[in-house]
């Protein structure tokens, strides 16, 4: 071969790989809502309810892998701002406009958000604690050391988790805590665990890892701890509620948050396939399992046997 026909024939291949780079740039990611492999991050404290929504669909569609990261809110958050192989976060709360603001005109991409169901603020006390009644003004005269107890309060984590970060919003109103009467731990395992071990203390977890009567791992926490009650601001005679399925979804338990999705998918992806499955029937169902208050309204109708049903 001839050096020109040598360097024609490197620049012919050279054009041939550029094209082939080119075209796979240009290519959509692989997965669908029914096949395909994608990570997501998932605030640790629905992590119970959330395991069991991914066990369900990748059940459903066999070809389909959800990895699931369990971790605070905050680095939730910072994977689905600058991991771009993070495309879905499950989380305590929406996008601001600030950070809606950020996504469109820094990453180019007009995010999707939605609350897909209503969970709650879990204070649990010790098995042995006679105190289980709670009113928002004192646990933030408690939480901010205006008033002095014996307590103990437990976080999974003090800076960074959406549990810290609503009792902040919601209890304290702009107030810091009292470090000396509050104490952080790992995970809302840990808290419950801490609780379970002390008898003056006072624990804050999502109710997803305690609220569920029927799965048998809760059933067995329950034996060491117990619920506390919350008064309900919105009722007339100002009750003491505990966060149950029925208080969560009319807001007579105060502490209720909403369990969000942000999707970051332009196409129908895997995360866009798992977000329609949550935010519907089946999803919905899960939740409501779970004894979380769904977002999605169920009609209730009163049937014989083998009577048909007449279209509406």
């Amino acid at each position: 071969m001839s050096i020109k026909s040598f360097i024609l024939f490197l620049i012919s291949t050279g054009t041939l790989l550029m094209a082939c780079s080119d075209k796979k740039k240009q290519q959509p990611l692989s997965d669908n809502p029914t096949s395909g492999t994608i990570y997501i991050s998932v605030d640790e404290s629905f992590r119970p309810v959330m395991e069991e929504q991914i066990r369900m669909y990748e059940a459903s569609f066999p070809g389909t892998k959800i990895i699931a990261s369990y971790k605070s809110e905050a680095d939730c958050f910072r994977d689905f701002f600058r991991d771009s192989t993070n495309r879905l976060v499950i989380v305590g709360r929406g996008l601001t406009r600030r950070e809606e603001k950020y996504m469109i005109d820094s990453i180019h991409y007009n995010p999707g958000w939605n609350a897909i169901a209503s969970d709650a603020i879990a204070v649990v006390v010790n098995k042995q604690s006679i105190d289980t009644l709670f009113d928002l003004r004192s646990l933030k005269d408690l939480l901010t050391g205006k008033v002095k107890s014996n307590k103990q309060f437990v976080f999974d984590g003090l800076n960074a988790t959406s549990t810290v970060r609503f009792v902040r919003d919601s209890i304290l109103k702009g107030n810091s805590f009292d470090t000396s009467v509050v104490k952080a731990v790992k995970s809302s395992n840990e808290v419950l665990n801490f609780v379970a071990n002390n008898p003056n203390a006072v624990g804050f977890v999502g109710i997803s890892w305690i609220g569920n009567p029927e799965d048998s791992a809760q059933i067995k926490l329950l034996q060491k701890v117990k619920l506390g009650y919350a008064q309900c601001d919105l009722c007339e005679e100002k009750p003491y509620v505990k966060p149950i399925q029925q208080t969560i979804s009319t807001r007579r338990y105060p502490l209720v948050r909403p369990l969000c999705y942000i999707i970051k998918e332009n196409f129908s992806g895997l995360g866009t396939g798992f977000i329609s499955f949550l935010k519907f029937e089946r999803g919905q169902l899960i939740f409501r399992r779970a004894y979380l208050g769904p977002v999605m309204d169920f009609e209730t109708r009163n049937v014989k046997i083998n009577e048909r049903l007449t279209e509406n």
